[in-house]
């Protein structure tokens, strides 16, 4: 996928990754969308490397992947960044 494609996956995974996370997850939409598309660039890569990523176009996997790395990027802010 492209870079392009990558970032507007992102704004998605950030979104369900908002709607997944449970409890009061702070920064609001527009961190949590820089967060999605964050993921999206970590799920993507990662999912690469394992051999499952590597599809081109907007597909049901490349969304559970670019939410998967969301969801991590936002329970990792969650938990140790945010105060």
């Amino acid at each position: 996928m492209g870079f392009l494609s990558w970032i507007i996956l992102g704004l998605i995974a950030g979104a369900l990754a908002k709607w997944l996370m449970p409890g009061e997850n702070g920064g609001g939409w527009f961190l949590t969308m820089l967060l999605g598309i964050a993921g999206a660039f970590v799920g993507g890569y990662v999912g690469s490397l394992a051999g499952f990523g590597g599809a081109d176009g907007l597909n049901i996997g490349s969304i559970v992947t670019a939410t998967l790395g969301a969801f991590i990027l936002l329970f990792v802010y969650t938990r140790f960044i945010k105060d």
